[in-house]
């Protein structure tokens, strides 16, 4: 068992899985941001990726894009290390020498995609955090924050909201475990048609990771006693309709379909090399 979880095997898939998807998210970085902005900040209309994103780059900066890559980098380093690592590990030791299967791969992908919401979420909500800071919102129900970086991010959360939450969106981050996993199973056609079904799970996410609102009446009333996932869903579709759910999505499909195509291609290529060098091509690499 430990042979199988401590192995060069494992090390080599998650080093290459979080390059590729390091490199690959940093190339279309920028389509993250104009999703993220969409999903938040409920005042601004709904345009064109490309509007959007101009739209960001006019008022705030030509780097206004990329802001909040290096923690959104790291956050996806570590996650893609763990989702990788677990993934292959938990593998090894299930098959013992048996033939590969789609819905063994589908299990595996979820058990690995618990692994890494629980161990990583922390990153991910303050990444999120640091990512919009700065922002010019639509939304004056918004409250600005004041962060120098990743570690003061988690000292003020910690100090003002409490240790719990770093670990907002857990909830819909673990019911959306079965995204990476199609998408490990199947590629990036199956990640687009899985991130279309559970986008309005996304943006509940991303609003509970953010979590900075005034205490205006209705904003303070949803969070206090509406905190859950039906009541945000229920209350986003009341108040911009059903397509409320879905803002950003556009953005979304491009950065996930393009980020897992270049993500993949990178990862194999990584990985295969490594494994040639190593002399493990036949023996190891081709059986996964």
């Amino acid at each position: 068992m430990s042979s199988e979880v401590f192995s060069y095997e494992s090390l080599v898939h998650a080093v290459s899985g979080a390059v590729g998807s390091v490199t690959a998210m940093t190339v279309f970085f920028p389509l993250d941001t104009a999703r993220l902005r969409l999903q938040v900040d409920e005042q601004r209309k709904a345009k064109s990726t490309p509007a959007i994103l101009a739209e960001i780059v006019k008022e705030e900066g030509l780097l206004a894009p990329y802001r909040g890559w290096f923690p959104v980098i790291c956050s996806l380093c570590c996650s893609n290390f763990v989702y990788f690592y677990c993934f292959h590990s938990l593998k090894a030791n299930w098959l013992k020498g048996h033939k590969s299967a789609p819905a063994t791969d589908l299990i595996i992908g979820i058990a690995a995609g618990v692994i890494n919401v629980l161990v990583t979420t922390p990153l991910w909500v303050v990444n999120t955090r640091l990512k919009l800071q700065g922002s010019k919102f639509r939304n004056a129900d918004i409250h600005p924050t004041d962060y120098s970086g990743i570690l003061d991010a988690f000292a003020q959360i910690i100090r003002d909201e409490g240790v719990g939450a770093l670990w907002n969106g857990t909830f819909p981050s673990l019911l959306l475990v079965l995204n990476p996993a199609i998408q490990f199973m199947i590629g990036a056609v199956a990640k687009a048609v899985a991130t279309t079904i559970t986008y309005p799970l996304q943006t509940i996410q991303s609003i509970l990771r953010f979590g900075q609102f005034r205490d205006s009446t209705e904003r303070s009333k949803l969070l206090s006693s509406l905190r859950t996932i039906k009541c945000l869903l229920v209350n986003r579709m009341r108040k911009y309709g059903l397509l409320g759910l879905f803002k950003g999505l556009e953005a979304k499909l491009l950065q996930t379909v393009l980020t897992a195509a270049l993500m993949f291609l990178l990862y194999e290529k990584i990985a295969s090399s490594t494994f040639r060098v190593m002399g493990l091509t036949n023996n190891h690499y081709k059986k996964r």
